[in-house]
Protein backbone atom coordinates (compact mmCIF):
# COMPACT_ATOMS: atom_id res chain seq x y z
CA UNK A 1 0.00 0.00 0.00
CA UNK A 2 2.18 2.27 -1.16
CA UNK A 3 2.16 6.16 -1.32
CA UNK A 4 5.65 7.14 -2.00
CA UNK A 5 7.04 5.70 -5.12
CA UNK A 6 10.62 6.71 -6.83
CA UNK A 7 9.77 7.48 -10.55
CA UNK A 8 13.82 5.84 -12.33
CA UNK A 9 15.11 7.62 -14.89
CA UNK A 10 13.56 5.26 -17.61
CA UNK A 11 9.82 6.70 -16.54
CA UNK A 12 11.21 10.34 -17.54
CA UNK A 13 11.84 11.31 -21.17
CA UNK A 14 12.00 15.22 -22.82
CA UNK A 15 10.75 16.60 -26.08
CA UNK A 16 10.50 19.30 -27.54
CA UNK A 17 7.56 20.83 -29.90
CA UNK A 18 6.66 24.05 -31.88
CA UNK A 19 3.45 25.93 -31.81
CA UNK A 20 2.56 27.96 -34.46
CA UNK A 21 -0.05 31.08 -34.07
CA UNK A 22 -1.18 33.08 -36.61
CA UNK A 23 -0.28 37.11 -36.33
CA UNK A 24 -1.70 40.02 -38.85
CA UNK A 25 -1.80 43.89 -38.58
CA UNK A 26 -4.19 46.07 -40.24
CA UNK A 27 -3.70 48.93 -42.20
CA UNK A 28 -5.77 51.52 -39.48
CA UNK A 29 -3.11 50.29 -37.08
CA UNK A 30 0.32 51.74 -38.98
CA UNK A 31 -1.40 54.79 -40.99
CA UNK A 32 -3.41 56.05 -37.41
CA UNK A 33 -1.75 58.97 -35.59
CA UNK A 34 -3.48 57.80 -32.53
CA UNK A 35 -1.99 54.37 -32.60
CA UNK A 36 1.69 55.16 -33.64
CA UNK A 37 3.70 56.73 -30.53
CA UNK A 38 6.35 59.15 -31.24
CA UNK A 39 9.44 59.43 -28.70
CA UNK A 40 10.56 62.67 -29.65
CA UNK A 41 13.87 62.81 -28.66
CA UNK A 42 16.10 64.81 -31.27
CA UNK A 43 16.78 68.58 -31.07
CA UNK A 44 18.41 70.76 -33.37
CA UNK A 45 18.03 74.58 -32.58
CA UNK A 46 18.89 77.28 -34.49
CA UNK A 47 18.72 81.23 -33.34
CA UNK A 48 15.17 81.06 -34.85
CA UNK A 49 13.68 78.28 -34.03
CA UNK A 50 14.27 73.67 -33.41
CA UNK A 51 13.57 70.59 -34.95
CA UNK A 52 12.37 67.74 -32.48
CA UNK A 53 11.65 64.21 -34.07
CA UNK A 54 11.89 60.63 -33.16
CA UNK A 55 14.40 57.89 -33.93
CA UNK A 56 11.72 55.61 -34.12
CA UNK A 57 7.86 54.93 -34.15
CA UNK A 58 6.11 51.99 -32.62
CA UNK A 59 3.01 50.66 -33.67
CA UNK A 60 0.00 49.59 -31.25
CA UNK A 61 -2.87 47.97 -31.71
CA UNK A 62 -5.47 50.47 -30.74
CA UNK A 63 -5.29 54.06 -29.25
CA UNK A 64 -1.49 53.65 -27.35
CA UNK A 65 -2.88 56.42 -24.55
CA UNK A 66 -4.91 52.97 -23.03
CA UNK A 67 -3.72 50.64 -20.93
CA UNK A 68 -4.99 47.60 -22.99
CA UNK A 69 -2.87 48.62 -25.81
CA UNK A 70 -0.56 46.33 -27.11
CA UNK A 71 2.98 47.19 -28.72
CA UNK A 72 2.66 45.86 -32.50
CA UNK A 73 6.50 46.40 -33.63
CA UNK A 74 8.74 49.34 -34.42
CA UNK A 75 9.63 51.09 -37.37
CA UNK A 76 12.82 53.28 -38.69
CA UNK A 77 14.98 53.94 -41.46
CA UNK A 78 18.34 54.61 -41.92
CA UNK A 79 21.23 55.48 -44.48
CA UNK A 80 24.59 53.52 -45.03
CA UNK A 81 26.98 55.81 -44.18
CA UNK A 82 29.52 54.85 -47.39
CA UNK A 83 26.26 55.25 -49.81
CA UNK A 84 26.08 57.65 -52.44
CA UNK A 85 23.51 59.03 -50.54
CA UNK A 86 25.54 60.17 -47.59
CA UNK A 87 28.41 60.78 -49.83
CA UNK A 88 26.55 63.04 -52.11
CA UNK A 89 25.29 65.14 -49.14
CA UNK A 90 28.04 65.32 -46.80
CA UNK A 91 30.35 68.47 -47.34
CA UNK A 92 33.07 67.98 -45.50
CA UNK A 93 34.73 65.21 -42.66
CA UNK A 94 36.32 67.06 -39.49
CA UNK A 95 39.58 66.06 -38.03
CA UNK A 96 37.39 63.18 -35.13
CA UNK A 97 35.75 61.80 -38.21
CA UNK A 98 32.24 63.43 -37.86
CA UNK A 99 30.35 63.59 -41.11
CA UNK A 100 29.46 67.35 -41.82
CA UNK A 101 25.83 68.10 -43.63
CA UNK A 102 24.32 71.00 -45.04
CA UNK A 103 21.33 72.78 -42.53
CA UNK A 104 18.81 71.62 -45.22
CA UNK A 105 19.95 67.75 -44.33
CA UNK A 106 18.02 66.92 -41.35
CA UNK A 107 19.30 64.09 -39.11
CA UNK A 108 22.00 62.35 -41.38
CA UNK A 109 24.08 61.20 -38.83
CA UNK A 110 21.05 60.23 -36.82
CA UNK A 111 20.05 57.86 -39.68
CA UNK A 112 23.34 56.86 -40.20
CA UNK A 113 23.67 56.01 -36.33
CA UNK A 114 20.15 53.68 -37.32
CA UNK A 115 21.92 51.89 -40.08
CA UNK A 116 24.91 50.92 -38.00
CA UNK A 117 23.17 49.80 -35.06
CA UNK A 118 21.65 47.38 -36.99
CA UNK A 119 24.15 45.94 -39.14
CA UNK A 120 25.59 45.50 -35.67
CA UNK A 121 22.92 43.87 -34.20
CA UNK A 122 22.06 41.44 -37.52
CA UNK A 123 25.46 41.17 -39.40
CA UNK A 124 27.93 41.44 -36.82
CA UNK A 125 29.64 45.04 -37.56
CA UNK A 126 28.14 48.39 -37.66
CA UNK A 127 30.23 48.91 -41.08
CA UNK A 128 28.53 46.04 -42.98
CA UNK A 129 25.97 46.66 -45.61
CA UNK A 130 22.96 44.87 -45.88
CA UNK A 131 22.55 43.32 -49.08
CA UNK A 132 18.84 42.00 -50.69
CA UNK A 133 19.62 39.07 -51.63
CA UNK A 134 21.68 38.48 -48.21
CA UNK A 135 24.35 36.13 -50.57
CA UNK A 136 25.32 36.34 -54.55
CA UNK A 137 24.26 40.19 -54.61
CA UNK A 138 25.08 42.16 -57.15
CA UNK A 139 27.37 45.23 -56.16
CA UNK A 140 25.73 48.62 -57.03
CA UNK A 141 22.16 46.46 -57.47
CA UNK A 142 21.46 44.88 -54.71
CA UNK A 143 23.16 47.04 -51.94
CA UNK A 144 20.73 48.27 -49.47
CA UNK A 145 21.79 51.99 -48.80
CA UNK A 146 18.28 53.49 -48.07
CA UNK A 147 17.00 51.00 -45.41
CA UNK A 148 13.04 50.50 -43.98
CA UNK A 149 13.57 48.47 -40.90
CA UNK A 150 10.61 46.85 -39.02
CA UNK A 151 11.15 45.38 -35.52
CA UNK A 152 8.27 43.01 -34.54
CA UNK A 153 7.91 43.19 -30.80
CA UNK A 154 8.47 39.62 -28.58
CA UNK A 155 4.97 38.80 -27.79
CA UNK A 156 4.36 38.55 -31.18
CA UNK A 157 7.42 37.63 -32.47
CA UNK A 158 7.71 34.46 -29.39
CA UNK A 159 10.56 32.39 -30.40
CA UNK A 160 10.66 33.76 -34.22
CA UNK A 161 8.76 33.99 -37.41
CA UNK A 162 8.12 31.02 -39.18
CA UNK A 163 9.78 30.57 -42.89
CA UNK A 164 7.53 31.42 -45.95
CA UNK A 165 4.87 32.74 -43.79
CA UNK A 166 5.61 36.61 -43.99
CA UNK A 167 3.67 38.80 -46.43
CA UNK A 168 3.32 42.66 -46.67
CA UNK A 169 1.15 44.51 -48.90
CA UNK A 170 2.47 48.21 -49.55
CA UNK A 171 1.64 51.07 -51.86
CA UNK A 172 5.00 51.41 -54.19
CA UNK A 173 4.16 54.83 -55.81
CA UNK A 174 3.06 58.20 -54.51
CA UNK A 175 -0.66 60.22 -54.49
CA UNK A 176 -0.41 62.79 -57.40
CA UNK A 177 0.16 66.16 -55.58
CA UNK A 178 -2.34 68.71 -55.07
CA UNK A 179 -2.49 71.87 -56.33
CA UNK A 180 -1.07 74.65 -54.87
CA UNK A 181 -0.98 78.25 -55.13
CA UNK A 182 2.13 80.07 -56.00
CA UNK A 183 2.81 83.44 -56.80
CA UNK A 184 -1.10 84.16 -57.00
CA UNK A 185 -1.36 81.32 -59.54
CA UNK A 186 -2.62 77.68 -59.56
CA UNK A 187 0.52 74.96 -60.37
CA UNK A 188 0.23 71.14 -60.36
CA UNK A 189 3.76 70.78 -59.07
CA UNK A 190 3.82 73.83 -56.78
CA UNK A 191 6.18 74.05 -54.03
CA UNK A 192 2.80 74.11 -52.07
CA UNK A 193 1.56 71.27 -53.72
CA UNK A 194 1.15 68.43 -51.13
CA UNK A 195 1.36 64.40 -51.04
CA UNK A 196 3.62 64.00 -47.82
CA UNK A 197 0.12 62.62 -46.16
CA UNK A 198 -2.31 62.81 -48.51
CA UNK A 199 -4.54 59.39 -48.51
CA UNK A 200 -7.99 60.05 -49.94
CA UNK A 201 -8.11 63.20 -52.39
CA UNK A 202 -5.76 61.79 -54.54
CA UNK A 203 -4.81 58.83 -53.50
CA UNK A 204 -1.72 56.61 -54.24
CA UNK A 205 -1.54 54.12 -56.86
CA UNK A 206 0.37 50.71 -57.64
CA UNK A 207 0.40 48.45 -54.68
CA UNK A 208 2.36 45.34 -54.29
CA UNK A 209 2.57 42.36 -51.90
CA UNK A 210 6.34 41.43 -50.54
CA UNK A 211 6.73 37.83 -49.33
CA UNK A 212 9.58 35.45 -47.77
CA UNK A 213 8.25 32.71 -50.29
CA UNK A 214 10.57 30.07 -51.52
CA UNK A 215 13.58 30.94 -47.96
CA UNK A 216 13.29 27.49 -47.10
CA UNK A 217 14.70 26.30 -50.09
CA UNK A 218 17.76 28.37 -49.58
CA UNK A 219 18.70 28.69 -46.01
CA UNK A 220 21.56 31.26 -45.15
CA UNK A 221 22.22 32.16 -41.69
CA UNK A 222 24.18 35.62 -40.39
CA UNK A 223 26.70 34.75 -37.66
CA UNK A 224 25.12 37.40 -35.42
CA UNK A 225 21.66 38.00 -36.53
CA UNK A 226 20.71 33.96 -36.84
CA UNK A 227 18.50 32.69 -39.79
CA UNK A 228 17.91 34.69 -42.71
CA UNK A 229 15.66 34.78 -45.92
CA UNK A 230 15.52 36.70 -48.69
CA UNK A 231 11.84 39.02 -49.17
CA UNK A 232 10.89 39.09 -52.33
CA UNK A 233 8.04 40.93 -54.73
CA UNK A 234 5.18 38.37 -55.05
CA UNK A 235 4.45 39.70 -58.59
CA UNK A 236 8.54 39.07 -59.41
CA UNK A 237 10.00 36.38 -57.33
CA UNK A 238 12.97 36.82 -58.86
CA UNK A 239 13.05 40.68 -57.23
CA UNK A 240 14.48 40.82 -54.18
CA UNK A 241 13.81 43.23 -52.02
CA UNK A 242 14.05 43.46 -48.19
CA UNK A 243 15.71 40.34 -45.36
CA UNK A 244 13.50 38.98 -42.56
CA UNK A 245 15.69 37.63 -39.88
CA UNK A 246 13.59 35.06 -38.58
CA UNK A 247 15.18 34.82 -34.89
CA UNK A 248 15.37 38.24 -34.20
CA UNK A 249 11.96 39.27 -35.75
CA UNK A 250 13.36 42.52 -37.93
CA UNK A 251 12.44 43.00 -42.20
CA UNK A 252 14.78 45.11 -43.42
CA UNK A 253 13.98 46.65 -46.45
CA UNK A 254 15.41 48.67 -49.65
CA UNK A 255 13.62 51.90 -49.95
CA UNK A 256 14.47 52.00 -53.45
CA UNK A 257 12.89 48.84 -54.45
CA UNK A 258 9.61 48.86 -52.51
CA UNK A 259 8.84 52.18 -53.07
CA UNK A 260 9.21 54.69 -56.58
CA UNK A 261 12.39 56.26 -55.43
CA UNK A 262 12.19 59.11 -58.43
CA UNK A 263 8.67 59.68 -56.74
CA UNK A 264 8.04 63.57 -56.42
CA UNK A 265 7.31 64.31 -52.89
CA UNK A 266 5.84 67.24 -52.44
CA UNK A 267 4.50 69.59 -49.17
CA UNK A 268 6.30 71.33 -46.11
CA UNK A 269 8.92 69.71 -43.78
CA UNK A 270 10.61 71.18 -40.69
CA UNK A 271 13.75 73.25 -41.35
CA UNK A 272 16.66 74.87 -39.63
CA UNK A 273 16.63 78.43 -40.39
CA UNK A 274 14.56 81.66 -39.93
CA UNK A 275 11.53 79.77 -40.43
CA UNK A 276 9.91 76.38 -38.76
CA UNK A 277 9.08 74.48 -42.28
CA UNK A 278 10.28 74.49 -46.14
CA UNK A 279 8.41 73.77 -49.24
CA UNK A 280 9.87 70.33 -50.97
CA UNK A 281 9.29 69.21 -54.07
CA UNK A 282 12.33 66.15 -54.41
CA UNK A 283 12.45 62.95 -55.13
CA UNK A 284 11.75 60.27 -52.60
CA UNK A 285 15.64 59.25 -52.94
CA UNK A 286 17.85 60.94 -52.28
CA UNK A 287 15.74 64.68 -51.95
CA UNK A 288 13.62 63.52 -49.30
CA UNK A 289 15.11 60.75 -47.05
CA UNK A 290 17.92 63.32 -46.68
CA UNK A 291 16.00 66.65 -46.25
CA UNK A 292 12.69 65.24 -43.55
CA UNK A 293 13.39 64.30 -40.69
CA UNK A 294 12.68 60.71 -38.98
CA UNK A 295 9.26 61.42 -38.11
CA UNK A 296 8.74 63.09 -41.49
CA UNK A 297 9.61 60.06 -43.50
CA UNK A 298 8.06 58.09 -40.91
CA UNK A 299 4.90 59.96 -41.15
CA UNK A 300 5.06 59.36 -45.14
CA UNK A 301 5.50 56.20 -45.13
CA UNK A 302 2.95 54.70 -42.75
CA UNK A 303 0.37 57.55 -43.63
CA UNK A 304 0.23 57.16 -47.25
CA UNK A 305 1.91 53.70 -48.18
CA UNK A 306 -0.38 51.06 -46.27
CA UNK A 307 -3.99 52.47 -46.68
CA UNK A 308 -6.35 54.07 -43.84
CA UNK A 309 -8.83 50.64 -43.60
CA UNK A 310 -9.54 47.51 -41.40
CA UNK A 311 -7.88 45.52 -44.28
CA UNK A 312 -4.72 43.31 -43.40
CA UNK A 313 -1.43 44.71 -43.96
CA UNK A 314 1.06 42.69 -42.64
CA UNK A 315 1.15 38.95 -41.29
CA UNK A 316 3.38 36.17 -40.47
CA UNK A 317 3.43 32.90 -38.62
CA UNK A 318 5.24 33.22 -35.33
CA UNK A 319 7.22 29.97 -33.93
CA UNK A 320 7.26 28.92 -30.30
CA UNK A 321 9.24 26.12 -28.47
CA UNK A 322 7.87 24.26 -26.06
CA UNK A 323 9.85 22.15 -24.00
CA UNK A 324 8.02 19.41 -22.31
CA UNK A 325 8.71 16.59 -19.86
CA UNK A 326 6.98 13.69 -19.17
CA UNK A 327 6.65 11.65 -16.27
CA UNK A 328 5.30 8.17 -16.42
CA UNK A 329 3.82 7.30 -12.79
CA UNK A 330 2.70 3.84 -12.96
CA UNK A 331 0.96 1.92 -10.16
CA UNK A 332 1.04 -1.55 -10.39
CA UNK A 333 -1.41 -4.17 -9.65
CA UNK A 334 -0.72 -4.31 -5.74
CA UNK A 335 0.36 -0.42 -5.40
CA UNK A 336 -2.13 2.28 -4.69
CA UNK A 337 -5.22 0.44 -3.49
CA UNK A 338 -5.73 2.25 -0.72
CA UNK A 339 -5.94 5.88 0.67
CA UNK A 340 -4.32 8.00 3.30
CA UNK A 341 -7.60 10.08 3.82
CA UNK A 342 -8.82 9.34 7.35
CA UNK A 343 -12.65 9.06 6.27
CA UNK A 344 -11.20 5.87 4.26
CA UNK A 345 -11.21 4.15 8.00
CA UNK A 346 -13.75 4.07 10.69
CA UNK A 347 -12.78 4.50 14.22
CA UNK A 348 -12.03 1.45 14.72
CA UNK A 349 -9.31 1.23 11.96
CA UNK A 350 -11.55 -1.25 9.53
CA UNK A 351 -11.80 -0.16 5.76
CA UNK A 352 -14.80 1.63 5.50
CA UNK A 353 -15.61 0.07 1.42
CA UNK A 354 -15.39 -3.94 2.84
CA UNK A 355 -17.89 -5.02 4.41
CA UNK A 356 -17.61 -6.32 7.83
CA UNK A 357 -16.97 -10.62 7.42
CA UNK A 358 -16.12 -9.89 4.02
CA UNK A 359 -12.27 -9.13 4.74
CA UNK A 360 -10.51 -12.51 2.66
CA UNK A 361 -13.00 -11.85 -0.01
CA UNK A 362 -13.23 -8.24 -0.60
CA UNK A 363 -10.02 -6.61 -1.75
CA UNK A 364 -9.44 -2.48 -1.19
CA UNK A 365 -9.72 0.21 -4.04
CA UNK A 366 -9.19 3.47 -4.24
CA UNK A 367 -9.82 6.51 -6.80
CA UNK A 368 -6.95 8.15 -8.19
CA UNK A 369 -8.44 11.73 -8.62
CA UNK A 370 -4.54 13.53 -8.45
CA UNK A 371 -0.38 12.84 -9.11
CA UNK A 372 1.46 14.53 -7.03
CA UNK A 373 5.67 15.23 -8.08
CA UNK A 374 7.82 15.53 -5.41
CA UNK A 375 11.58 15.65 -4.33
CA UNK A 376 14.02 13.99 -2.67
CA UNK A 377 12.87 15.70 1.02
CA UNK A 378 9.38 15.01 0.15
CA UNK A 379 8.66 18.40 -0.52
CA UNK A 380 5.60 18.72 -3.18
CA UNK A 381 6.87 20.36 -6.70
CA UNK A 382 3.53 19.79 -8.89
CA UNK A 383 0.66 18.74 -8.89
CA UNK A 384 -1.47 17.37 -11.76
CA UNK A 385 -5.37 16.67 -11.22
CA UNK A 386 -7.44 13.80 -13.10
CA UNK A 387 -10.63 15.50 -15.04
CA UNK A 388 -12.35 12.29 -13.49
CA UNK A 389 -11.56 9.61 -10.65
CA UNK A 390 -10.22 6.87 -11.75
CA UNK A 391 -11.12 3.96 -9.79
CA UNK A 392 -7.60 1.61 -8.68
CA UNK A 393 -7.42 -2.03 -7.59
CA UNK A 394 -5.41 -5.11 -7.18
CA UNK A 395 -6.60 -6.22 -10.72
CA UNK A 396 -5.29 -2.83 -12.72
CA UNK A 397 -2.00 -2.01 -13.80
CA UNK A 398 -2.42 2.34 -14.38
CA UNK A 399 0.23 4.35 -15.99
CA UNK A 400 -0.06 8.27 -15.68
CA UNK A 401 1.35 10.88 -18.08
CA UNK A 402 1.98 14.00 -16.07
CA UNK A 403 3.36 16.40 -18.92
CA UNK A 404 4.86 20.07 -17.52
CA UNK A 405 5.70 22.21 -20.90
CA UNK A 406 8.00 25.58 -19.94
Amino acid sequence: MATFKTISSDDIKETTSVLNQLVDFVEEDVSGSNTRKKFQVFVTSSAANSITSSLFQTVFDQNYTLQTANELFDTTVGLYYNSMTVTGSRTSIDANGKFLFPSQSLMMREKISVYKQFSQLLLGSSTSRFTAPFSNATSGKDEIDEAFFISFKRLFVRDGIKRETFAMKMIQSSSQPQFGRILGGDHPRGLNATNITITQDHPATGSAIFTDVGSSTSVERSRAGGDVGNIVNAANTAETVGLMFYQQGIAVFDLKKILNADGVISGSISCVGDHATTPISASLIPGFVTSASIDQILDHISETRFGSGSNTVMTFQNNTKINSTLYFCRATADEFNFSTNPSYTNTEGRIRVIDTGQEDIEKSFAFVSTVGLYDANEELLAVAKLSRPVEKNDEKDLTFRVRLDF
